[in-house]
């Protein structure tokens, strides 16, 4: 198609810019018409702008070529991430799985507090209060007492019962005061500071209402002191009643 245009054009030029004389007079105009010479200049015309289109075309399957090994690129790559999304979906669901299990069994523990722990040793006079360290552990459910400083600790809200026993002195004037403390408050307390008899005890128990975190231990006052041996004498328990 191109070459036909081609040689039409070379016709058209040779038609209608040729030299007729050998023809004779007036041979050019027998031989191209006006029409005939404006047809074939368009023709001509036509097939440059048909070489121009061809090669735009070339140029745009080229550039069409490019744009789809780019987004089959681009497809790989969304193919990738959908799979590692996937991947991550995975990985959150057994993460979220692993977390509602320790979560239930957090809250299964922390639902079940008790302990029991006794003195076993004579303690004080201190210079200053100082809260007993029951060393002798008879029950720990839920690791909240802590025998290194005598302190439990609550881990959920709930309603909690404690109760504590002293024993005095047991020689000389009686010098033993110790009550039951919840964080820095004191709660209930008993004491032995007078008369001459010896090996008294004594008991008080409360019903508290504790926050996570919330701290419950028995403190020996300033200068007191508490006999004990391994007879136990002085013990100090406590359990969850029910959360709140």
């Amino acid at each position: 198609m191109e070459r036909l245009f081609l040689v039409l054009l070379s016709v058209s030029s040779s038609l209608c810019f040729g030299n007729y004389s050998h023809l004779g007079t007036g041979a050019s105009m027998a031989v191209c018409q006006p029409d005939t010479c404006a047809l074939l200049t368009a023709v001509a015309a036509m097939g440059e702008k048909l070489e121009a289109m061809t090669q735009t075309q070339g140029k745009l399957e080229q550039n069409l070529g490019a744009v789809m090994q780019k987004m089959a690129g681009v497809e790989a790559t969304l193919q990738y991430y959908k799979s590692q999304s996937q991947e991550l979906q995975k990985t959150n669901q057994a993460q979220d799985e692993q977390l509602k299990a320790l979560g239930d069994l957090t809250s299964s523990t922390a639902t079940k507090m008790a302990f029991s722990a006794a003195l076993g040793a004579s303690t004080g006079p201190f210079a200053q209060d100082t809260p007993l360290k029951y060393q002798r552990i008879l029950s720990n459910i839920g690791s909240g007492y802590n025998p290194a400083t005598g302190i439990f600790t609550a881990m959920v809200r709930g309603m909690y019962y404690f109760s504590y026993t002293m024993y005095n002195n047991n020689s000389g004037q009686p010098n033993s005061v110790v009550s039951l403390m919840m964080n820095s408050q004191k709660m209930v307390s008993t004491w032995d500071t007078v008369g001459d008899d010896s090996q008294d005890s004594a008991t008080n128990a409360a019903v508290v209402q504790l926050e996570a975190g919330d701290s419950v231990y028995v403190q020996l006052y300033a200068n007191r002191a508490v006999f004990d041996d391994s007879y136990y004498y002085n013990t100090f328990s406590g359990f969850l009643l029910f959360t709140l």
